[in-house]
């Protein structure tokens, strides 16, 4: 009878090269808490919550978030995160978000926007994440429609 034995180099090869696998993206689930912060006329800030889930078997570190945020592709705002966060394998986490909204574009169109029960949210911008203090900027693309209901 034969013993089958992995060589101690081998193993470390595999396990290195399932640890660099590539990262799924963060699966967007919901937004709450949503408050106006300051209100201005050139500018105002909304403040929520934003809900995701991080379908990746590993934790990551997110420390940074830069994007600019579009309602059926008129400019909202920009949206920043600059705070070290760690987010568990396989679990919802939040995101506190703070919006610099546009207020002059805003009221330009909010009358248009005001008719609309459905619009179109795009976030195009770059998140930097990592782990084991390896952090890597990546671009991203999120477009979702979404119910606009203010009565």
């Amino acid at each position: 009878m034969k013993i089958f034995r992995l060589s101690p180099l081998l193993l470390i090869c595999g396990l290195l090269l399932n640890s660099c696998s590539k990262p799924k993206d963060f699966e967007y689930r919901d937004f709450r808490n949503v408050k106006v912060e300051t209100l201005g006329f050139n500018q105002s800030t909304l403040c929520f919550e934003l809900i995701y889930y991080n379908p990746n078997g590993f934790a990551l570190d997110l420390r940074k978030v830069d994007s600019d945020v579009y309602i059926d592709s008129l400019f909202l705002g920009k949206f920043q995160l600059d705070t070290l966060m760690h987010i568990n394998r396989m679990s919802e986490f939040s995101l506190p978000a703070k919006i610099n909204l546009d207020m002059k574009n805003l009221l330009k169109n909010s009358a248009y926007l005001l008719l609309k029960k459905e619009v179109t949210v795009q976030a195009k911008g770059t998140v930097k994440a990592g782990r084991g203090g390896i952090f890597k900027t990546v671009p991203f693309n999120y477009e979702g429609k979404h119910k606009l209901s203010l009565f």
